[in-house]
Parts: C-alpha cells; sequence; structure tokens
C-alpha cells in the first residue's frame, strides 16, 4: 500500500527502548504511525538507511531485531562499502516505510548524492512511500537545521535535500545547545523560518505542508520558529496530539 498523498514523518522519536544495551530495541508508536499513513498496517515493509553512521553492521543488525516478531516486514540499504541491492530504485520504490537512523546528516546527503539515492527517494516521495525518519533522518528532508556533523559544538547545516522548504531542529528539549543554537541561527539569517520537536515528537508533512505534530508521550511538542524583521525569532508551541 502506499500514502494517499506524499507524505513525510521527520521525528524525535525512535524505537522503544530495553533493558539489555542501547540495541535492545522494538518498533515504537511512531514506526506504528507510519505504518498507518502508509495504508499498510497489515505487514508494512520498511526499509532502513543507516549511511548517516556509515552503516555499521551491528547497528543493521539491530533493526533487524528491532523488527522480529513484529509486524514489519523489514529489509536494509547499504552503501558501505557498497550497495547491498542490485536495484537501489526497484527495492525502495516496492517499500511501504523507509526509515533513516540519525547520524551526520552532512555524510547522509552527501552519499546519497553519490549514489543518486537522493533522486530515487523523491520518486518514491511522490509515489507514496512514507518517507521517515530520526534526527539526521528528520533534517535530511529540510533545508537543514542544527548538527554535529562537524564536531560537537553544533553547526548550521544548510544543504539539506530541500523537498520541505523550512530549517528543521531536533532533540529540542534533550541536548542544551539545540534551541539557542536554532535561534542564532534563525535570527541572523543562515537558516530560513521553520519547525523543532522535542524528545519524542514529530511533524507529519502532506506534501511540502505540515499537517500534524505528534508525540509518543505526553508533554513532547512541536514548535514553529518565525525570524521578525529585527532578527528576533518567535517560538510558538504547535497543538501535538499523543499518540
Amino acid at each position: 500500500m502506499t500514502a494517499d498523498q506524499p507524505t513525510i514523518l521527520a521525528t524525535s522519536a525512535f524505537f522503544e527502548v530495553g533493558r539489555r544495551g542501547r540495541y535492545d530495541l522494538r518498533p515504537g508508536k511512531i514506526h506504528r504511525l507510519a505504518a498507518e499513513l502508509a495504508n499498510a498496517t497489515a505487514k508494512p515493509r520498511v526499509c532502513v538507511l543507516t549511511q548517516a553512521t556509515g552503516d555499521p553492521e551491528e547497528l543493521i543488525g539491530a533493526h533487524y531485531r528491532a523488527f522480529a516478531g513484529s509486524e514489519f516486514v523489514v529489509s536494509h540499504l547499504q552503501l558501505f562499502p557498497m550497495p547491498n541491492v542490485a536495484d537501489i530504485r526497484a527495492h525502495l520504490l516496492e517499500q511501504d516505510i523507509i526509515w533513516v537512523h540519525g547520524g551526520s546528516v552532512a555524510n547522509l546527503c552527501a552519499v546519497w548524492r553519490v549514489h543518486g539515492v537522493d533522486r530515487i527517494l523523491h520518486e518514491a516521495w511522490q509515489a507514496g512511500v512514507v518517507l521517515s525518519g530520526v534526527s539526521a533522518g528528520s533534517i535530511c528532508w529540510h533545508q537543514g537545521g542544527t548538527t554535529d556533523s562537524f564536531g560537537p559544538d553544533l553547526r548550521a547545516f544548510t544543504d539539506g535535500l530541500g523537498w520541505l522548504p523550512y530549517s528543521n531542529g531536533v532533540h529540542y528539549d534533550a541536548e542544551d545547545q539545540r534551541r539557542p543554537k536554532m535561534h542564532e541561527l534563525i535570527g541572523d539569517g543562515t537558516l530560513g523560518d521553520g519547525y523543532a520537536t522535542d524528545e519524542g515528537a514529530g511533524l507529519i508533512y502532506h506534501g511540502t505542508t505540515l499537517a500534524e505534530v505528534v508525540a509518543d508521550r505526553p508533554g513532547s511538542l512541536g514548535y514553529r520558529l518565525e525570524r521578525a524583521a529585527d532578527g528576533t525569532v518567535t517560538e510558538t508551541p504547535l497543538a501535538t496530539r499523543v499518540l
């Protein structure tokens, strides 16, 4: 199945994490929402992309373990050291959901462009495959946002895919630098107006329009960030539906 219209679910939400280490994962509420958006709640096909961390085998394996025994049918696209599927376009277009893991958004977008994956993902988006992800997997669809791709101190990233004509701030309430850096970069014009998400929150876009803000826990919010002529930034909390 496919979404009724081009859909992106851009989030600061993650898997449910168990007690047996950082890779003890289970599908979260956000993944099941992605399946609903794709009209594929029975056996949703989800392809995992982990290029933002260089496709480490342990992370890919963790995704398979996370989805094992669930309703999801999981696959992955690996680009390091080479593609693991013969026909990337065919593989991505047959999915219901594409889930992009976090890491370096700068490296992620660069590697996609080298392999032409950006063009294929755009085609998949237009065809109704739900594009989704967390952190770098949220920023990538936008014009840019704040990133630690270049070091521990956050910097501007302005070379996103740009299909969503906004800036994007992730982990907004979870990392001290995130909120002030977004305000700084929007205020000085480095980034355009945009949206931000607390930990656990996500933005649903239909086409390029924000349709709804959701969260996998009470208290997590999405925000609209707008620059005034004098460079001040207005932060407006948005109505957020708890899943």
